[in-house]
């Protein structure tokens, strides 16, 4: 027994294996972000589920998982067959003892820069506005002239002219033919359009497309001109290139997007047959509700003709003359009141007028002016003899206050050499020449000595 133990130590079971082999994936840091490429290979869409195919090259093959929600982020449809870029990271799955890669993001092999540059190019035109909803203009229902712009040798043409014959012959179609695929292709659907833009009054709508085909292929109505002119267009532009799953950038500048070109000609012309019974549909309405109208018109024609008033039509005015009497004599009798308030302020306004008269307001005036010239004749006067009096008053204080009277008295007044007068013996020194001014002249003399009094 102790051998066939120790027998079973030294053995793995499969699961141990299976989960150290894991281990040393999981742990390997060259494994846990690899860049592959390769060709799909049993790949079979499972919607809402995880994807499991395989990756192959010209010797080797691979299997892949990719989970839903990574899946969810790839931006196109995978085919079989087809060359993509894959990142994820290499594992291996415990159950079976083997190793797969886990796909983490995967974009179509030679497309990655073209998807970056569509990318690019319609952030930059998104911002300048030409995809904008309010730039959209609604198509003509019945369009005289259509240009189309595609390749001449394309079934493209074929299906819009088959449409739109079929739908509405009345509409003329003219081909600009482009080339749709190639390097000089941006520039020859640019110059179809510039045709078509030179004689813009001659069309209604212009319609451009291709059929399906790879972003490669499609690529020419991705380049910026081309979106450009398609929004510069002066009629409305229905766009339809490629399948229903390609988008283009000038599907989004277009006014309007088919998914076909059968789809385009049918939203380019009305359904003429569609109309003509449309038309007469409404055709049975309005004969309809105009004899509907009439029937209501003749009843009410009927009960008017029946009505009382339209046999005895005298009815309708004898009110109103009854109406007219009445308010007549209101009208008398207002008229009467009136032309007596008026003369009533009439009389009151000639009383006003003849007080006021002006010739015997101008005799006032005369009496009063008359009253004013003595009173002011007689106020002078008074003020005359009043400043005459003060003035013979203040002439007689002036002459008792003269200095001449005192001089008279046989005063004098005595004044220096500059004129000034002499009022204290302080302002003269011994032999200052002073001058006496006396009543009838002056005299000039020296001093010979000064006494100083000290009494007052």
């Amino acid at each position: 027994m102790d051998s066939i133990k120790g027998t079973d130590e030294k053995y793995l079971t499969v699961s141990e294996l299976n989960w150290y082999v894991k281990q040393k994936f999981d742990r390997d840091p060259y494994l846990r972000q690899i860049f592959l490429q390769g060709e799909l290979s049993n790949f079979r869409f499972r919607r809402g589920g995880h994807q499991y195919f395989s990756l192959k090259d010209d010797k080797s093959k691979i299997n892949v998982v990719m989970f839903r929600g990574d899946f969810d982020k790839v931006k196109f449809e995978p085919e079989e067959g087809m060359k993509v870029y894959v990142t994820g990271r290499l594992s291996t799955y415990e159950a079976q003892g083997s190793y797969q890669f886990y796909a983490k993001s995967m974009e179509p092999a030679g497309l990655g820069a073209l998807y970056e540059r569509f990318r690019q190019l319609q952030e930059k035109l998104a911002k300048e506005g030409l995809f904008a909803q309010e730039h959209k203009r609604p198509l003509p229902l019945f369009p005289d002239k259509i240009a189309v712009v595609t390749s001449a040798s394309g079934a493209v043409i074929h299906d819009i002219m088959v449409t739109a014959n079929r739908r509405f012959p009345h509409a003329e179609i003219d081909l600009f033919p482009a080339q749709v695929q190639g390097e000089s292709a941006a520039g020859s659907l640019v110059s179809a359009m510039q045709q078509i833009q030179a004689r813009a009054d001659e069309y209604d709508v212009l319609i451009i497309g291709r059929g399906g085909g790879s972003l490669e292929d499609l690529w020419p109505f991705n380049e910026e001109e081309v979106v450009r002119q398609v929004y510069a267009m002066k009629m409305p532009v229905i766009s339809s290139v490629g399948h229903e799953t390609d988008t283009t950038l000038c599907d989004l500048a277009a006014d309007c997007r088919a998914a076909t070109p059968t789809a385009a000609a049918e939203m380019a012309t009305p359904d003429l047959t569609r109309v003509l019974a449309e038309i007469g549909q409404l055709q049975t309405r309005l004969l309809t509700d105009i004899r509907a109208v009439i029937q209501v018109r003749a009843q009410a024609l009927a009960q008017l003709e029946n009505s009382f008033i339209m046999k005895e039509p005298q009815r309708l005015y004898e009110q109103k003359m009854q109406q007219v009497d009445q308010l007549s004599q209101q009208l008398n009798r207002m008229m009467e009141v009136i032309v007596k308030d008026q003369g009533q302020k009439l009389s009151f306004l000639t009383q006003r007028l003849q007080h006021q008269a002006p010739d015997r307001r101008i005799k006032q005036l005369k009496q009063e002016n008359s009253y004013l010239a003595k009173s002011l004749e007689m106020g002078i006067k008074r003020i005359l003899e009043q400043k005459q009096a003060a003035c013979r008053q203040a002439v007689q204080q002036l002459d008792d206050y003269s200095p001449l009277k005192t001089l008279a008295r046989g005063y004098s007044y005595t004044t220096d050499a500059s004129g000034n007068v002499v009022k204290s013996v302080q302002q003269l020194a011994p032999g200052d020449q002073v001058r006496l001014h006396l009543k009838d002249g002056q005299a000039i003399g020296r001093i010979e000595e000064i006494k100083e009094e000290k009494n007052d």
